[in-house]
């Protein structure tokens, strides 16, 4: 329920939307907070979003008392615990909703499929149906692990500016999970660039010796959002890459219009 001293002109439609202003004006900001690492001042957040600081005071009390934002003791604001709910179960039904395309991926490619989350610094997987193989890869739905030693990391920052990407890769390090994985900066911009100019990104036994994956982003995903299949490095050969690959994107394609539609319906 919208506060009682909430002004006529933040509730009212939104123009050709039709949204409340209020709210858009809302989740943009939390959207501002995320984008910025999650914790940010007032004065930012005006800079960044243009709205007066009165108007930025009354949203940000409201998603306070609702729980989606506290106030930290250095007066500076942080997103909330109840969002973790809310993301989870919305990563649960993204996962659901990817589960028939990862099985056309299987039937297709005989090798397992997984759909991947970029979350804050992490890489959640969040869906998978495995191969038939007797031989194959098994990843735990749930697992979180660094970008810069699989495919789907390379695939979600492709096209993030190399200055953030730079920032993410100092705030976890780059360990190395096999003697093939990058671990510099500079080496895996360099793979990024790669990935960007192929249209998809492999992990060349970086994770794991003995396994290659191929992964593609899913584009205009509602959130940060990748497609993989993995195998063992003796099927997932050069020859069968480019078999794999169009039959990767042309999922993703399939999928980001369905995410797409279904955030359209909603």
């Amino acid at each position: 329920m919208p506060p009682s001293h909430a002004s006529t002109s933040d509730s009212k439609p939104a123009g050709p939307s039709g949204g409340v202003q209020s709210l858009e004006r809302a989740f943009d900001l939390l959207e501002r907070m995320a984008d910025a690492g999650g914790e940010v001042g007032l004065s930012e957040l005006s800079a960044s979003s243009g709205l007066p600081l009165p108007t930025i005071h009354r949203l940000m009390r409201t998603l306070v008392v609702c729980g989606y934002v506290r106030q930290q003791p250095n007066r500076r604001y942080a997103l909330g615990p109840r969002l973790i709910r809310l993301g989870e179960s919305s990563s649960r039904l993204l996962g659901t909703w990817a589960r028939p395309y990862l099985q056309r991926l299987v039937e297709e490619t005989g090798e397992t499929a997984n759909m991947a989350l970029l979350d804050g610094d992490e890489i959640v997987y969040v869906a998978q149906v495995p191969s038939k193989h007797s031989m194959r890869m098994f990843t735990e739905v749930g697992r979180r692990v660094l970008p810069h030693s699989t495919g789907v990391g390379k695939a979600l920052l492709a096209n993030t500016p190399a200055d953030e990407v730079r920032a993410l890769l100092a705030r976890t390090g780059m360990p190395a999970a096999t003697e093939k994985t990058i671990t510099t900066p500079d080496g895996f911009l360099d793979a990024l660039d790669v990935v960007r100019r192929a249209g998809y990104a492999v992990d060349d036994n970086e994770q794991e010796i003995g396994v290659r994956c191929l992964a593609v982003s899913v584009p205009n995903s509602p959130t940060s959002a990748a497609i993989s299949i993995s195998g063992p490095a003796g099927r997932v050969t050069e020859t069968a890459t480019e078999r794999i690959v169009p039959i990767l994107q042309q999922v993703a394609k399939e999928l980001s219009e369905v995410l797409a539609s279904s955030g359209a319906a909603s």
